[in-house]
């Protein structure tokens, strides 16, 4: 078995993080359900490490992920890396592991600080009357369009992948989490924009608010704004449903 492990300099115990990956499955706090990938929470001399194992690639990724494309372990590390470097908040990346065998990537490891958050997007679509939800709305929309502005899109930028916490002089910090899908340009287009936030919520009013603040910082009218985004959004509902309408009757016919 061949293994590449690569670590960040702010590391300063690189063997501990290696330890931890190879204790990985009889150690550490489960973090979440663990359906797709497992994520375990270890404490290092008081500091909470996250380390994230992907689910094994089928064989056609396993050959993939060895000769033709990063990991996706690789690319969170990567990805994080480049985030921090452009201003925008992420946890710190420490460590990738990934472990190769003779059909290719066998598993792989993301390491990072572990982050507590206050909150998600998602709590802001399942609970309206959530504090300073409207406050905390427009803040998001303000990181979006700077994430935009750097020509970073976001490809998994979706209600539970962005961490957000409050500051101590009430205002909102945010960080990308789920980083192995993403994608960076000079500059993005009004409908790559857009469809980059059609993902968020399925809640009107919210898209209205959200159009509202985009408006004030980018030269597209509110209504523009509002109606393109709208509609990529119902687009986008209409397809995650009917795909899981789809699942749905492919599991009942295989009972």
């Amino acid at each position: 078995m061949i293994s590449k492990f690569k670590f960040s300099k702010a590391v300063k115990k690189s063997r501990d993080i290696l330890s931890l990956i190879n204790n990985f499955n009889t150690s550490g706090q489960l973090f979440g359900n663990g359906q797709r990938n497992v994520i375990k929470i270890f404490d290092v001399e008081g500091v909470a490490i996250n380390i994230k194992s992907f689910k094994i690639p089928n064989i056609i990724n396993k050959v993939a992920y060895r000769y033709f494309r990063k990991s996706k372990a690789r690319r969170s590390y990567e990805y994080a890396t480049i985030l921090l470097e452009k201003g925008i908040g992420t946890p710190q990346p420490m460590a990738f592991l990934e472990n190769f065998n003779v059909f290719g990537l066998r598993d792989s490891y993301y390491v990072s600080e572990h982050l507590d958050a206050d909150l998600t997007y998602r709590e802001l679509v399942e609970v309206p009357d959530y504090p300073d939800h409207d406050k905390i709305l427009r803040q998001f929309t303000r990181f979006s369009y700077e994430l935009h502005q750097k020509g970073i899109e976001f490809l998994d930028h979706s209600p539970g992948n962005t961490l957000i916490k409050k500051s101590d002089n009430g205002n909102y910090e945010f960080f990308l989490v789920d980083l192995n899908r993403m994608e960076f340009h000079d500059s993005m287009s009004f409908e790559m924009r857009m469809k980059n936030l059609c993902r968020l919520t399925p809640v009107k009013e919210m898209v209205a608010v959200m159009s509202n603040e985009y408006s004030k910082l980018y030269s597209e009218s509110e209504e523009k704004i509002f109606e393109t985004l709208w509609k990529y959004t119902t687009d986008f509902q209409e397809k995650f449903y009917r795909k899981k309408r789809l699942k749905k009757k492919l599991k009942f016919w295989k009972k």
